[in-house]
Formats: C-alpha cells, sequence, structure tokens
C-alpha cells in the first residue's frame, strides 16, 4: 500500500461520513437551508415511504427537542412542511398567568403540508419567542393576533385552522422558516438576550449549551 492510499483508508477509519438530510438535530442560524424559499410537495409524494420517513424524523425530532414548532427547513429539507405542538395548561412549564396573559391555548400534534397563512386580525402584540435554529437566545417579536391556515394534513387530506394568540404566533413563525426567515429578521434587536445570562454570572462562565438535548 503506497502512501496515498493509507492516508485515505486512515481517514476513512477515523472521520465520519457526511451526514445527510432529514437530520435528527436541529440545524442552527448560518446553515445555508435556512435562507431557501422552500418548494411545495408533490401531493402525489405524500404516499410514498421517503415522505412519511421524513415525517417520522420531523417528529422525533420534534419529540426530543419538546418544541412548540418545528419546520422542515430546520431539519435541513428543503420543503415546505411544519409541525407544532403546544401543551396545556396542567403540562405548561410556566405559570399559569403567563398562560393565560399570553392567550396560549392546547394544539394538538398537527403537520401543515404546503401551508397557505390568511391573516384575519392585523392587530399585533409582542412577545418574546425564540427558536431551536438559534438555541439560547430570544427576542421580542411583532406577530399578528389572528391567522387562517390552509393546506394539507399528513394524510393528504385538505384542512383549515383559525389560530388565536399564542398558537397564531407559532404559525407565523413557522411560515417565516418556510419562506427563509428567522425571527432575529424582525425582532426588535435590542430586546435579543441570551437566555441564560443571569446563570452564566452564577456559575462564572461555567455553562454547556448542548444543541442535542439529552433525554
Amino acid at each position: 500500500m503506497n502512501f496515498q492510499s493509507f492516508k485515505k483508508a486512515y481517514q476513512n477509519l477515523w472521520m465520519k461520513k457526511l451526514v445527510k438530510p432529514p437530520y435528527k438535530h436541529v440545524v442552527q442560524i448560518g446553515d445555508p437551508i435556512l435562507r431557501v424559499k422552500t418548494k411545495a410537495v408533490n401531493p402525489t409524494d405524500i404516499e410514498s415511504d421517503n415522505f412519511k420517513q421524513f415525517l417520522e424524523t420531523l417528529k422525533n425530532v420534534w419529540s426530543r427537542y419538546d418544541c412548540a414548532g418545528l419546520s422542515a427547513p430546520q431539519i435541513g429539507v428543503d420543503l415546505r412542511v411544519f409541525a407544532m405542538h403546544f401543551p396545556a395548561v396542567n403540562k405548561f412549564r410556566g405559570t399559569e398567568q403567563e398562560y393565560i396573559n399570553k392567550e396560549m391555548q392546547h394544539v394538538p400534534y398537527t403537520v401543515w403540508i404546503n401551508p397557505e397563512m390568511k391573516v384575519i386580525d392585523y392587530g399585533k402584540v409582542s412577545f418574546s419567542e425564540g427558536c431551536e435554529s438559534m438555541r439560547g437566545y430570544s427576542a421580542e417579536v411583532d406577530r399578528y393576533t389572528r391567522v387562517l391556515l390552509t393546506g394539507l394534513n399528513e394524510n393528504g387530506k385538505a384542512t383549515s385552522c383559525e389560530y388565536t394568540g399564542w398558537p397564531a404566533r407559532i404559525v407565523q413563525h413557522e411560515m417565516d422558516h418556510l419562506d427563509g426567515k428567522i425571527f432575529t429578521d424582525i425582532m426588535k434587536a435590542r430586546s435579543l438576550i441570551c437566555d441564560c445570562w443571569s446563570r452564566i454570572n452564577y456559575h462564572e462562565g461555567n455553562i454547556y449549551l448542548s444543541y442535542y438535548p439529552r433525554k
């Protein structure tokens, strides 16, 4: 074996193979896929094994990160698909008063394929929101209070739903992802914070932020 062959064999032994999407993790800001305007799903593909496997991966990643919404580009896939979910008040990690003040509502796990959004109420409210693709940070963002969403469900059936309050915010956040936008594009810039800034001070900087939550 010559030197070049040995070098290649050694590299193959120690270097992991390039992982291809759909990923089992959430990509972070800076990844070009987050700036892509995604493509519509061909309805005939919805029953395919590949698409079903993609939806299963989307759900698995959503479950592991326990997030309110997750879009296809966030796991590296250039398709107009997102999933959303929000817990009932008795399973919410915050306070009951916060749940009420932000007009939060239970939303069962729901998949939207080729969604289209129509604003029903152009009034806006501002609340802090974060994103799994900018993990550890949040900022104030203005969002419409009521929207109508139409599209296909995970079985390819036409569906529609009107969302208000916090669920409407989730919808707008995920629709932005499908158009290559991130909440930092429209946030109130001076409100951007590192969510664990006080813990960083308390632990004198000895804080570890994982981009792949352990369960």
